[in-house]
Formats: C-alpha cells, structure tokens, sequence
C-alpha cells in the first residue's frame, strides 16, 4: 500500500539521491503520522477515560508525542534542503539529525511523564471499568501502528533517513505497548491489584529506553563517528584499481547529512608521472567515487620515487 501511496504523491519517486526527492518522502511520511497518530490519540484518550485506566491514556498520549515528532520530521526535512550559505557552506542536511535528537528528547519527556503518573496510580489504585467493545476497538488500533512501522521502516530504508528509521523504531515500540496495556486491563478485572499503574509504568520504561537510543545513535553522528567500513572498502576499492595507484592513506569522510558526505584522501603516484596526467587521474577517481557513492571526495597527491610498502 505504502509504496502506491509513494507513488501517487512522490514525484519521481526513484531518484533517491535527489534531495527534493527526499524532501517528498520526509513530507509524506509527516503527514501521515500525524494524521494516524492524531486518530490514535484521541480515540485511546476517549477510552481510556470511559474506563478510567491510567494505562491507556499514557498510551494515548504517547501517540499525541508521535504525532509532534511528525511535525519535527517535517520542518527537519524542509530546513535540511536549505541552501548552502556564508555560514553554512557544506549545506543544512545536520538539520536532520538534529531533528531526530529533538525526537528522542520529546519521545524521554513523554516517557517520564507517564511514569510519574504511574506511580500515582499504583500508590492511589482506582477501579478500570471493563468494556469488552472498548478493549475490541483498541485491539484493532494496533494494526494502524503496525502499518506505521512498516511505512516508515520502507522509507527509511529507502532514501536512509536517520528520522523515519527512529519513527519506525517507536512505532514498533508503540506495538508492544498498547499490546501490553489491553493484556493488563483484561487482567486487572481478576486480581486485586493495581495492574493497571505497573503496566503504565512499564510502559513510560519502553518508551524512555526507545527515546535514549535514538538520542545515543543521533549524537555519534554529529560528533563524528567513523564511516562504516562498507563505505571505507567502497572508496578504497575505486581508487585501487585504477593501475597509477601505489598507495592510499588518510582516507577520511565527514556526515553532512544524509546523502551529503565530504571526504578526502591521500593516494601516492609514481613522481615520474607529469603533472597535468596525474591531475586527470585523480580527476576521474574522484568523478567515479561521486557517481557510484555520493561521496564528494578530495584527493591529494603525493609523489613517490619507488613503490611505497605501505
């Protein structure tokens, strides 16, 4: 369903690497989780006050956090295409990890909220009122998550989005937990227990350890983490098996965003080699890396006298 719905709204929907491209799928995918999880919450606030479980209404507004980090995906998307400027020359793609740390930070807040209001509820236990069509309604409402994380895990996957990959993340999340709530509102009606405030505290705990991960991954991109080493052999590769090429070293490569890496690279020749011919050598490896990776590299030369061991 997912990949009609990209292709009815997305234009040009293959051409990932194009960052209007990429734009069209942000704003799709915002769109639609604010609109499911919108649904979501005000239909599991309604029940949860009808039958007065703490859980329920945590969940519910769970979902109403969703739906602000929709917005967030949307406004990081736009602000991420902004173009290069004085102060900001290799672009605004960070925009969109930034984003994704304001996600995680909305997804902990919720968190202990609801915990707080938990164990309100477990030292002030109150009667939940059980209603089978109620529990029914909820029930199905777990397939709409469900959806949500296979839409956002796609597009995710699909133009390597770090926010759609954490979105997908919670709504899995989401999952378990509404799957948990309705198992402790069925047993709450046959013990004499406050089921109801352990399962919501249970439930703030997924949500804060889900907000604590995004936040972790988000933070070791922008302060730089190392490539992955798919991406290391990839550059390397190009540039061996061009035959001029002795030696590489001081390969780095720098996240500006997604689909926006800057790297450069030491690669030796032989000094024999005249100047304007080593040029167009490295010239064309670095066309070749762009092309095949979308990597923006910078090779400096270095001239060797003999084959280097290194």
């Amino acid at each position: 369903m997912i990949k009609l719905i990209i292709k009815k709204f997305v234009k040009n929907y293959n051409d990932v690497e194009n960052k209007y491209v990429r734009e069209s799928y942000g704003i799709l995918s915002g769109i639609l989780g604010i609109l499911c999880n919108l649904f979501l919450f005000g239909l599991k606030l309604t029940i949860g006050l009808i039958m007065n479980s703490i859980a329920i209404i945590s969940d519910a507004f769970n979902n109403l956090s969703d739906m602000g980090t929709s917005i967030v995906t949307i406004l990081g998307v736009k602000m991420s295409n902004s173009l290069p400027d004085e102060e900001h020359p290799f672009g605004h793609g960070r925009i969109e990890y930034i984003s994704s740390l304001i996600v995680s930070f909305i997804i902990m807040l919720v968190g202990f909220e609801l915990l707080k209001s938990s164990v309100d509820k477990i030292r002030n236990p109150e009667e939940v009122i059980f209603n089978p069509i109620l529990m029914l309604i909820l029930l199905m409402s777990i397939l709409v998550k469900i959806w949500m994380f296979s839409y956002n895990s796609y597009i995710g996957k699909t133009i390597n989005s770090s926010i759609n990959k954490a979105t997908a993340a919670d709504s899995l999340n989401d999952v378990i937990a509404t799957s948990a709530v309705i198992l402790s509102t069925v047993i709450q009606r046959y013990v004499n227990a406050p089921v109801d405030g352990f399962v919501g505290v249970l439930v703030s705990l997924i949500i804060i350890y889900t907000g604590f991960n995004i936040s972790k991954d988000t933070v070791n991109i922008l302060l730089g983490q190392s490539p992955s080493e798919e991406t290391v052999e990839k550059v390397c590769s190009f540039i061996q098996k061009n035959e001029y090429i002795i030696g590489i070293h001081d390969l780095r490569i720098h996240d500006y965003g997604p689909g926006r890496s800057i790297g450069s690279v030491h690669v030796e020749l032989l000094d024999s080699l005249e100047l304007v011919h080593a040029h167009s050598i490295v010239d064309k490896i670095e066309k070749d890396i762009m092309s095949q990776t979308g990597i923006d590299i910078v090779i400096h030369v270095d001239p060797v006298g003999k084959v280097s061991k290194i």
